[in-house]
């Protein structure tokens, strides 16, 4: 599913990461832990498509995203991809199922059809009586459910996630970890996670240790 081989990137005079090469299976949880520092979110972003190495070749699902140009790497994030962040990110004029079917729409489906996918979602999710609530309506919990539902609604085979519990209390990041794992075996989605919390990391199938932009363990 992703393959990352010899990943280096640099800013200014700091080397950020130093040579990293990993494999995800599909279907595979996978957390990224370590220090603040050591370069977990700028591989993470690097594996997303959201940045570029300074070299090295990254391919997801056989296609190399290193050497796509920006129109195709955008529509290729778009159908492929989903993105769960720290801070949801939720734009805050719209209620929680526009903001989950804006991508829908922006790939192309038509809004009746990505109106439907979006209420199926955030049903699935335990959000069906938040349709029109816009985010500062929200706990921070319910944000992130939301959030997850918009990742999730364009079917991407792999979802990203940066400190997806950061902002969450104990309650609420322990259900976001197992929602995490009843996707993966219903959706069979791929999932690469940065996270200081121990427990999560210790749910995924596999630990990869960074620091000082190397992999350690």
């Amino acid at each position: 599913m992703i393959i990352a081989e010899n990943i280096f990137k640099k800013i200014g005079d700091t080397e950020i990461l130093k040579g990293i090469s990993i494999a995800v299976q599909a279907s595979e949880v996978v957390s990224l832990v370590g220090p603040s520092g050591a370069g977990k979110t700028t591989l993470l972003n690097i594996l997303g498509t959201l940045d570029k190495p300074t070299s090295g070749k990254v391919i997801i699902d056989s296609e190399n995203i290193v050497k796509m140009n920006e129109k195709k790497l955008a529509a290729f994030r778009n159908k492929n991809i989903g993105f769960v962040f720290q801070f949801h990110h939720l734009l805050p004029e719209f209620t929680a199922l526009e903001n989950v079917y804006i991508p829908a729409l922006i790939s192309g489906e038509k809004q009746k059809t990505a109106e439907e996918k979006a209420k199926e979602l955030l049903n699935r999710m335990g959000l069906s009586h938040r349709f029109y609530h816009q985010p500062s309506e929200l706990s921070g919990g319910e944000q992130q459910r939301v959030a997850v539902a918009r990742a999730l609604i364009n079917k991407p085979k792999v979802i990203f996630a940066d400190e997806p519990t950061g902002n969450l209390d104990s309650h609420n990041a322990e259900a976001l970890h197992h929602l995490f794992f009843e996707l993966r075996k219903e959706y069979l989605q791929t999932f690469v996670i940065v996270t200081h919390n121990e427990h999560l990391a210790a749910m995924a199938d596999r630990v990869i240790r960074v620091a000082d932009g190397e992999i350690v363990e």
